[in-house]
């Protein structure tokens, strides 16, 4: 065992002291070694649940006949963070999460690791750091919130109760009074947000990787079947130890295909583009954002949960959760040939010692809600990549949040230089129908940090623009993020892009059958404006972002540093 580096022979005796100091006996020093990285915060609701998870995942590893220790890991809550400068933070705590994780398990000598994770940047972060280190693992998301319910709205979310409350009530839709009753009911549980944002979405890819049991990503923070999910990782985590599976062995070419099929069937957030990016250069497995756009031309969506329509993490774990996903993908795949002349879905292994086709098969799937591949009603994907003059290196756009009369777009742009700006254009109702907003100088180098801009989407579709403006960045979407709206344009303006040079009233147009992004001014104009254009000015010049915007690479390839 690795852990046999701290604990065996004379030379270790005050290793084992000091592990002794812990509380590890002396019997229980030839058990093998399990960290618990928990990431429990008193400031993110996903994770406040988080105590009564760690005390089922150390009686499992226990039971198992494994010896367990619980350390912390950072947790950044996006949507506190949301719409100021510390949402700046929040993407880079995906690497510092990798870090801590890496450092903490490796200069102890683990021999497994159980990560307990739930929120957005939380999850890939463990996911990269697992892969660093490559020793046993298995992934515990704490699983979805509640829906909230208020007077005569019911089955609120986050976003729905809040985020977009906010545009209705400065369009005079709902009285102050609604509101402040819906701002205390929409958030009503412990729990990740209840729509396939960011965090759902990040714990269902999770699961299609084959890196959490079955049910784990849409079982609820608060249910019991939870706390005993949390109990059988950490029994299983001692067998992958004992059968020496790695993550390397879990996740594969294969399963990260499955992972972006399952996202475009899904439709969830566009952050999975960056974070799916992230994990395979930490697998060392050649994916890119083409892989991406190549799938987008030839799965459909199959399924559209919260922010799309109504239906929540709820509704989608009664009709099966990811397990009936599979199902769907898995059956129709025989008839579904992509040009290598795969499968839709690569039957792979997973952390539960069942492979992909084993959970499909045994899997109850409410077709009402999420139908078979084939009796699918969407012709898209629900993500797509978009390529053009604006975005020759690529960007993203969330196809399943955008009603089917808007995949055609043409609009007058409307320029501003942080998102700062861009909210107080919005909520002066400066922005009018057939507008583009472009917010730039907020992507990873920029930003820095890359930002999401949920606060001025909610405002677009709180104040009913939703379907007649656009919105477009360098920046990029929380996974609540609903409208004609596109993210992540490469190159990003702080290193040049064309993005930069866009101008108020320039023509911009979007085509997402096509795929294209264009700005429709001549090319000898752009360059002009591109001669006249000023360094850019690095906003923060210390500390953390600093470091972070010198090293970060473009959303392109997942903003990996």
């Amino acid at each position: 065992m690795k852990s046999d580096n701290i604990k065996s022979g004379i030379a270790r005796t005050p290793h084992r002291g000091l592990l002794m100091a812990t509380g590890v006996s002396r019997k229980n020093m030839k058990a093998p070694f399990i960290g618990i990285a928990s990431s429990f915060s008193d400031l993110v609701p996903g994770h406040i649940g988080m105590r009564d998870l760690e005390r089922q995942i150390e009686k499992g590893i226990h039971s198992a006949g494994g010896q367990s220790f619980i350390f912390g890991v950072p947790a950044i809550c996006d949507g506190i963070a949301m719409g100021h400068s510390g949402m700046r933070y929040s993407l880079p705590s995906r690497d510092l999460i990798a870090d801590c994780v890496e450092s903490v398990a490796a200069a102890h000598q683990l021999d497994g690791i159980v990560l307990l994770s739930n929120c957005d940047k939380i999850t890939p972060g463990m996911i990269i750091g697992a892969l660093r280190l490559n020793i046993p693992s298995i992934i515990v998301t704490a699983g979805p919130m509640l829906d909230g319910e208020c007077r005569n709205h019911h089955k609120l979310t986050m976003v729905t109760g809040s985020f977009e409350a906010v545009g209705k009530f400065r369009n005079g839709e709902i009285s102050e009074e609604e509101l402040l009753a819906m701002e205390e009911e929409s958030c009503p549980s412990a729990g990740a947000c209840q729509g396939m944002y960011t965090a759902n979405t990040m714990a269902c890819l999770t699961e299609v990787l084959g890196m959490s049991l079955p049910y784990c990503s849409s079982t609820s923070a608060v249910s019991s079947r939870k706390r005993r999910i949390a109990f059988e990782s950490g029994m299983q985590i001692v067998d992958l130890v004992k059968n020496d599976t790695k993550p390397s062995d879990i996740i594969t070419k294969d399963s990260l295909t499955n992972a972006i099929t399952a996202s475009l069937a899904l439709g969830g957030s566009t952050n999975t583009f960056l974070h799916l990016l992230a994990i395979a250069n930490a697998a060392n497995l050649d994916i890119t954002i083409d892989d991406f756009d190549k799938l987008s031309r030839k799965v459909h969506q199959i399924v559209k949960i919260n922010p799309s329509s109504t239906l929540t993490m709820t509704d989608f774990h009664n009709a099966g959760g990811i397990p009936a996903v599979l199902k769907s993908l898995k059956v129709s795949s025989e008839d579904f040939k992509t040009d290598s002349n795969h499968a839709l879905l690569q039957n792979c292994k997973t952390v539960s010692g069942l492979t992909i086709s084993e959970i499909a098969q045994n899997a109850y799937i409410e077709t009402a809600t999420i139908p078979l591949y084939e009796n699918s009603t969407y012709t898209e994907a629900g993500l797509g990549v978009l390529y053009g003059n604006l975005a020759p290196d690529g960007c993203v756009i969330k196809i399943s949040g955008v009603a089917p009369e808007c995949y055609e777009f043409e609009g007058r742009a409307v320029t501003f230089d942080s998102e700062e700006a861009a909210m107080e254009a919005l909520e002066n109702d400066k922005i009018k129908a057939g507008e583009v907003l472009v917010i730039r100088y907020e992507g990873p180098a920029g930003g820095p940090g890359m930002r999401e801009m949920l606060a001025p989407t909610s405002l677009l579709v709180g104040k009913g623009l939703g379907k007649s403006c656009a919105l477009i960045t360098d920046g990029r979407f929380s996974g609540a993020t609903r409208g004609i709206c596109v993210g992540h344009i490469c190159p990003e303006a702080a290193k040049g892009g064309i993005i930069a040079l866009v101008e108020d009233g320039d023509l911009i147009k979007i085509n997402i059958p096509e795929r294209k992004i264009e700005l429709l001014v001549d090319n000898t104009v752009l360059e002009e404006r591109k001669k006249a254009l000023k360094p850019f000015e690095p906003k923060v010049k210390s500390g953390y972002l600093y470091k972070y915007s010198k090293n970060v690479q473009d959303a392109s390839h997942g903003a990996i540093v």
